[in-house]
């Protein structure tokens, strides 16, 4: 659709961010479904899903948990089709335009990289998105991925849920008590933080500008935790260790929990207490076994090492031995 044309839309539509916001998402009412039934009980919503891969199933299950109905999904894989099948029964299979056209509340759970020429394509169409929800799951965007569809008057939000999917039926359980990075429309935010409530988990609104560093800060540690655990017990099969997952995990479960509880406090180990000569030995090991691991190691020794020596658990005579170790190991 023209540039002219929408704008023309919106201010017809008035802008969407600056509409009172309803005490519940279901609350505003579609021209097909009324804002509260005879009760006097919020409405529910038509839920669609486009992209009902392994967190859009879930989310959309959980939406259906909390007494929503999914309507519609599309999915392209085979993968996502059985996921969809599985955990969404009720649902039609539709093409996008067809979900949007079908839905109160439309879900976007496609990759990050994706998302702003699905936007793109959806406002280019005639689907109907004046007054509908439209949020995605994704942890590097916020709500400026969405302007070409919010300048047609949809409605929108960001709902990032803080959790790894992996398609397994416990997927759905693992939601309670999850945290949702939101980010909204001030009018809005009370649609978004009803959502994420009824879905069982906890939202913290993060600022648009955020978007970036809150998606870095969990991606450093969950994505590369599990990578550095892989490569872990790589090294331990490579020495001898037949379940490695065995060994590491009551490790790495007390690790954990002594990072979050203390901070740079919970550091412990041979870079935490200055062991120069150990950090070596573990140098010259990793370069006959893995160069790759190697690389990786020593990066985060140096950034143990700083963060010791800032905390004072590491003093500057220290600091200087293992960082004149580290400065040695094959690049």
């Amino acid at each position: 659709m023209a540039v002219d044309a929408s704008e023309r839309n919106t201010e017809a539509m008035g802008d969407p961010a600056s509409q009172p916001a309803p005490a519940h998402p279901a609350a505003r009412g579609t021209q097909s479904q009324p804002a509260a039934d005879a009760a006097g009980r919020p409405a529910r919503l038509k839920v669609g899903v486009i992209g009902a891969g392994r967190a859009g199933s879930v989310l959309g299950a959980a939406l259906d948990r909390a007494g929503h109905q999914v309507v519609a999904v599309s999915a392209v894989s085979r993968r996502s089709l059985e996921l969809a099948h599985r955990m969404l029964p009720a649902a039609a299979v539709e093409r996008p335009p067809e979900v949007l056209a079908a839905a109160d509340l439309i879900l976007l759970t496609v990759p990050d990289d994706v998302l702003p020429g699905l936007v793109s394509g959806l406002a280019a169409t005639d689907a109907p998105l004046a007054g509908r929800l439209l949020a995605h799951a994704s942890g590097r965007h916020g709500i400026t991925v969405l302007e070409p569809a919010t300048r047609r008057g949809a409605l929108p939000l960001a709902m990032h849920p803080v959790m790894t999917f992996t398609g397994r039926p416990d997927d759905l359980d693992r939601l309670t008590g999850v945290s949702f990075g939101v980010t909204a429309p001030e009018p809005l935010r009370p649609a978004a933080e009803a959502l994420v409530i009824e879905m069982g988990g906890e939202p913290v609104f993060i600022e648009e500008e955020a978007r970036g560093l809150y998606h870095a800060g969990l991606a450093s540690a969950a994505n590369h935790l599990v990578a550095l655990v892989a490569q872990s017990a790589d090294l331990l099969r490579a020495a001898g260790v037949g379940e490695p997952g065995r060994m590491l995990g009551p490790l790495l479960s007390a690790a954990l929990d002594n990072a979050l509880r203390l901070g740079d406090a919970g550091l412990t180990g041979p870079v935490a207490r200055g062991d120069a000569d150990t950090v070596a030995e573990h140098v010259q090991a990793l370069q006959q076994t893995s160069p790759e691991a190697l690389r990786a190691y020593v990066a985060l020794a140096r950034l143990t090492a700083d963060r010791a020596l800032a905390a004072g658990i590491l003093t500057a005579d220290d600091a200087q031995r293992l960082l004149d170790v580290l400065a040695g190991a094959p690049r």
